[in-house]
């Protein structure tokens, strides 16, 4: 398809995407695609390992195409949106219990849908442009695509932070939060794929990558640990403003400005995955949040304020009054025969 260039290169499957003036968004159409290329590659001996990048310098992946979700949901069919979340969630499920090496290549924005291609292969690579975010807080939805087993297993309560504020990681701060494992200057990449390719062997990753940069936020780790800490969101937001900070200030107009329905749901989704959860666990919990927020949450009047009316004035439920915690059980809870299923 036109989106996507899907082919063996040598001892190497590649995926890459195509639609850079996009930002590289990622359709049910790709979605579909890129599965089906998993499967056909599993048991295919030609190929070593799996390459996944992007054309353009701005983005890997900024995200999923939602312009479909928002017009279908506003005429009352929420049956697309669930459908295309099942179908991503067990791709997602796919990449990340891939039997061969999968080596992600991740410039630019990386966010929501592209995290949830780009983050849980095997060999994660970063360069210096890479800004890799879960935003869904932003736009009513919950931090998906597997996204929130990443957040549970980041250092302290730095997965509560990114989730939360939708802050964006450099590559120190994507390595240190476990949503990557290499950093390679981005001039470097081409020479990489072109020996994946001749040698379908992991050692020309490992001869090729740098020591990362500085991880930023980990210089605020015990100012996120506290304020991300305090309990639930009203807490949460009090101890964002009640220090002086810079950095706490702009947490707080995050905390602000995003959705409180999505906000509480997160914190619980990150509570319930951790210790040991699989992406499996954390896939089916999403599924369960954002099969009902679809029709019960904030997410089309997210995406209406943020991306087709641009009004940036979103109307959240719960905006003047604390979130229940029987509305997040209730939103969380098993879906019976809607549950998600992995083939």
């Amino acid at each position: 398809m036109s989106d996507l260039d899907i082919r063996v290169q040598g001892r190497a499957g590649r995926i890459t995407l195509t639609r850079p003036k996009a930002l590289n968004a990622l359709s049910y159409d790709m979605c579909l695609a890129l599965d089906a290329a998993l499967k056909a590659w599993r048991d295919d001996d030609r190929v070593a390992l799996i390459i996944l990048d992007a054309e353009g310098e701005k983005a890997f992946c900024a995200g999923g195409d939602i312009a479909q979700l928002y017009d279908t949901g506003t005429a009352g069919d929420y049956g697309y949106a669930r459908r295309f979340w099942r179908d991503e969630y067990r791709m997602n499920a796919r990449l990340a219990e891939y039997p061969k090496p999968v080596v992600s290549l991740m410039q630019g924005f990386v966010m929501g849908g592209g995290v949830g291609i780009g983050c849980h292969g095997s060999h994660r690579v970063v360069g210096d442009s890479t800004r890799i975010a879960m935003p869904e807080t932003g736009i009513g939805l919950v931090p998906d695509v597997g996204g929130s087993l990443l957040l549970a297993g980041a250092p302290g309560r730095l997965g509560e932070y990114l989730g939360l504020t939708a802050a964006r990681m450099g590559p120190g701060d994507a390595i240190r939060a476990g949503f990557a494992d290499h950093y390679l200057p981005e001039q470097d990449w081409p020479g990489l794929v072109e020996r994946l390719c001749a040698t379908g062997e992991l050692a020309a990753l490992s001869e090729a990558t740098s020591p990362a940069p500085e991880a930023v936020y980990a210089a605020q780790a015990q100012r996120i640990d506290r304020i991300f800490g305090a309990g639930d969101i009203t807490a949460i937001r009090a101890a964002a403003e009640s220090d002086d900070s810079d950095f706490a200030r702009d947490a707080a107009k995050a905390l602000n400005r995003n959705s409180p329905l999505s906000m509480a749901l997160t914190l619980d989704m990150l509570d319930r995955l951790r210790p040991a959860a699989t992406i499996r666990d954390a896939l089916r919990q999403e599924y369960r949040a954002t099969w009902r927020v679809i029709e019960h949450g904030d997410f089309l009047e997210g995406i209406r304020a943020q991306i087709i009316d641009k009004d940036r004035n979103p109307k959240w439920r719960y905006a003047d009054a604390v979130v229940p915690a029987s509305v997040v059980t209730d939103l969380l809870a098993p879906l019976g025969e809607d549950e998600l299923t992995f083939d």
